[in-house]
């Protein structure tokens, strides 16, 4: 069963969604690829229950400058090219950043690939968690981000980047 929370946080409201005992989605009110509400309840129980208060704890912490590594147990559903990106993104750690290219190059593919990585990291369901913010531009520049470029600012110099 499909579970939601929404919780505030610095950056706005942010949607939760577990299913299936997993964590499956965090979205930042507004952001690009904002899920259409899909018709499951915000009743919280069971497994997906713990996940979503699991989640909140850790995001707050996260937001408070305790955590910086997400443990919460988390599912991707995207294609295969999808998933291989997002969790390539785990990789890159608290305070780190690296740029489109390096990111297809890291996962063996041409840098000229760098506009179809954009594309998935664009499309990460699990905004925060899933650290698609630690991706910049060639230049470093804060190229885009579908919760927005004023957030993803304030979530790499909440991690000492900027």
């Amino acid at each position: 069963m499909t579970q939601h929370r929404i919780i505030d946080s610095p950056l706005g409201n942010i949607l939760l969604r577990a299913e299936a005992g997993a964590l499956t989605g965090v979205f930042f009110a507004g952001q690009k690829y904002y899920p259409a509400q899909d018709g499951a309840g915000f009743s919280e129980s069971g497994t997906e229950g713990r996940v979503l208060t699991q989640a909140t704890e850790q995001l707050r912490a996260y937001f408070d400058g305790t955590l910086r590594r997400f443990t919460v147990p988390f599912r991707f559903a995207g294609s295969p090219f999808q998933q291989r990106i997002w969790q390539a993104l785990c990789d890159i750690g608290f305070g780190e950043t690296a740029t489109y290219g390096q990111l297809a190059l890291g996962m063996g593919l041409p840098s000229s690939h760098s506009r179809a990585v954009g594309g998935a990291v664009g499309r990460n369901p699990l905004s925060v968690i899933v650290p698609c913010h630690r991706i910049v531009g060639a230049s470093g520049a804060l190229t885009g981000y579908a919760g927005g470029v004023d957030r993803k600012r304030t979530l790499l110099t909440l991690e000492g980047v900027l």
